[in-house]
């Protein structure tokens, strides 16, 4: 499992513009502030700032309290669809895809196996 969760954390190290621009478009989508959110989470709000501007990626434990803020699941979190798109990056959701599919078989596996662990 450590091997899984240090491949996805590479993964996600080397797309952080794809987390940084979902946890912007989902924040603007409440109306809710980087400040508020960074108090609800128990963060400094530079490290919000800095995590939305791909700068920082934050820990899974992080990752799962930024999903659980925002009422998803880590899987729906890297599903994109036209409405949610930001207009200003229409290559978001080929950027997640990609991502995707340049995991190895035995990535993907892992990764879902990881999905499902959190499911149960």
């Amino acid at each position: 499992m450590d091997e899984a969760i240090d491949e996805i954390s590479e993964s996600v190290r080397a797309n952080m513009h794809i987390l940084a621009d979902r946890i912007r478009i989902l924040r603007n989508e409440k109306g809710i502030s980087a400040r508020e959110m960074s108090l609800a989470l128990g963060q400094n709000v530079n490290y919000i700032n800095l995590i939305e501007n791909g700068k920082r990626s934050p820990s899974f434990e992080l990752f799962f309290d930024i999903c659980d803020f925002f009422d998803i699941t880590p899987e729906d979190f890297f599903k994109y669809d036209n409405y949610t798109l930001d207009n200003s990056n229409p290559g978001l959701e080929n950027d997640n895809q990609n991502m995707f599919f340049s995991l190895t078989s035995e990535q993907k596996l892992r990764l879902s196996d990881f999905i499902k662990s959190l499911k149960s």
